[in-house]
C-alpha cells in the first residue's frame, strides 16, 4: 500500500499521462503504463471507500440512538406533565396552596393573564392583524420543465453535476 496522498496519486497520475502523451511511445505501452500506475489510485479509493461505509454505519447508528433517546425523553415528559397535573389537581382539591420540603418548594401559582378566542368571528376586523405574505420564490420544477420544453429562461439553466457513488 502507499503512504501517498489521494491528491499526491492523483497528481503523479495527471504527470505521467502527460510525460506519456509528450513521449513516443506506442498506444500499447502508453496503455499499459497507465494501467500500472491506476492500481495505486484503485488501493487508495478502495480504502477511502472502507472509511466512508464505516462513517456512514455509524451516523446511521447515532440517527437510530437520536430517535430512540427522542422517544425516550418525550415518555419522560409527558410523564412528568401528568405526575404535575395530578399534583396540582391534588393540591386544588385540599385547597393547599404550597408544600415546603428542605429538597424544593412546591406552590400553585396563577400564570399571567392570556386572552381566550373561544369565537373568532365575532372579533372586530380591526383587532385583526395582516402578515406579510412571504416573497415569491422561482420554482425550480417549472423552471426545469420550460428548459426541458426548449424555453429560454433568463437567470437560469439546467447543470448536471457528479457525485461519488459507493454500491
Amino acid at each position: 500500500m502507499t503512504s501517498l496522498t489521494l491528491y499526491e496519486i492523483a497528481n503523479e497520475y495527471r504527470s505521467i499521462c502527460e510525460q506519456l502523451m509528450d513521449s513516443q511511445a506506442d498506444e500499447q505501452t502508453i496503455a499499459d503504463t497507465l494501467e500500472g500506475e491506476a492500481w495505486a489510485l484503485e488501493v487508495k479509493a478502495q480504502n477511502y471507500g472502507f472509511v466512508i461505509r464505516n462513517i456512514e454505519a455509524t451516523a446511521e447508528a447515532i440517527a437510530a440512538a437520536e430517535k430512540q433517546m427522542y422517544a425516550r425523553r418525550k415518555i419522560l415528559e409527558n410523564r412528568v406533565a401528568s405526575l404535575k397535573l395530578r399534583l396540582k389537581q391534588a393540591m386544588e382539591i385540599t385547597n393547599i396552596q404550597k408544600i415546603e420540603s428542605p429538597h424544593f418548594v412546591i406552590s400553585i401559582k396563577k400564570n399571567p393573564e392570556k386572552v381566550d378566542i373561544f369565537e373568532a368571528g365575532m372579533i372586530p376586523c380591526e383587532l385583526y392583524s395582516y402578515p406579510e405574505p412571504p416573497p415569491p420564490v422561482p420554482d425550480k420544477t417549472a423552471i426545469k420543465a420550460a428548459i426541458k420544453a426548449g424555453q429560454e429562461v433568463p437567470g437560469a439553466r439546467m447543470i448536471q453535476e457528479t457525485r461519488l457513488d459507493i454500491k
